[in-house]
């Protein structure tokens, strides 16, 4: 097992409506979905974003993908045409979810030497 941040093994892309933050959340590897899925709930998104104050979060699942969908609303300062802030569309937020860190089986070949996610030894 080893403790990765989501960042090591899924990529993100945010946007936003008004001010609703959607983050596209896709493991590169679909083996990972399944551990994701435990691991990354609403609930915990909501804790990652707790100083934005998210009135509330909520996941889509897109098994088939491998993918995830979060929905933040009331997060972005009113979005981007009332935000003082450097990022009222999110863009950037995508970076917080991925900093959030999980537990991931790592399966090593017998006689191989152990790699991590990343593939660096």
């Amino acid at each position: 097992m080893a403790r990765l941040p989501l960042h090591a093994i899924a990529n993100a892309r945010s946007g936003d409506k008004g001010d609703r933050l959607n983050i596209a959340l896709v493991c590169r590897d679909p083996a990972h979905y399944a551990a994701v899925a435990a691991q990354v709930t609403a609930e915990r998104v909501a804790q990652a974003f707790a100083h934005r104050k998210p009135a509330r979060v909520v996941r889509y699942d897109l098994p088939k993908l491998a993918a995830f969908n979060f929905v933040l609303d009331d997060v972005l300062e009113g979005g981007v045409n009332a935000s003082l802030g450097l990022d009222g569309h999110g863009k950037s937020l995508s970076f917080l979810l991925l900093d959030i860190e999980i537990d991931i089986a790592v399966e090593t070949p017998r006689g191989a030497q152990q790699q991590s996610i990343s593939g660096r030894v």
